[in-house]
């Protein structure tokens, strides 16, 4: 499917992708409104992940629900514990709407690139294979540092970030 998506001009990727996501996330949020019972089960299995995703709700309200659009891991944590929280819907879609278009433009594009340049490498392309690599390694850099700055701060509490 996704070798479908990366033969689309972007707007069309960017739509498919658009929905996809909003049909996801919405129905997510649904459960969450609608599975409150089994929700502390849930949260039971799961502590330390719906702690997270409940701090992120309380602190940052519907910034929350857009910023997770940019993460790994947590983003069905949040959906999920704002329907759980019952986030009205008036903060709840504005905000996902905003989240999947950010998440439809960067899989529309930078995403898509990678399946297209991995079905390259696949097909004997070294440029693809070129692209592959270079994305992962920047990917591992940006890791890299993060984990680094963070044993920083760890290290020395009192140093405050620039």
């Amino acid at each position: 499917m996704l070798d479908r998506l990366a033969a689309l001009p972007f707007w069309q990727a960017f739509a498919a992708l658009f929905v996809i996501v909003m049909a996801r996330s919405n129905a997510t949020y649904w459960v969450g409104r609608g599975a409150v019972a089994g929700w502390r089960r849930y949260r039971g299995a799961h502590g330390e992940l719906t702690r997270r995703a409940e701090s992120l709700l309380s602190s940052l309200g519907p910034f929350a629900v857009t910023l997770s659009y940019l993460t790994i891991g947590i983003q069905t944590a949040v959906h999920l514990t704002a329907g759980v929280m019952r986030m009205p819907l008036r903060f709840y879609v504005p905000a996902a709407v905003v989240g999947s278009a950010a998440w439809a433009a960067l899989y529309a594009t930078i995403g898509l690139a990678v399946v297209q340049a991995w079905i390259a490498a696949e097909a004997g392309s070294w440029w693809g294979l070129a692209v592959i690599v270079a994305v992962v390694g920047a990917g591992a850099a940006i890791w890299v540092l993060r984990a680094r700055r963070r044993e920083a701060e760890v290290a020395d509490p009192a140093r405050t970030r620039s």
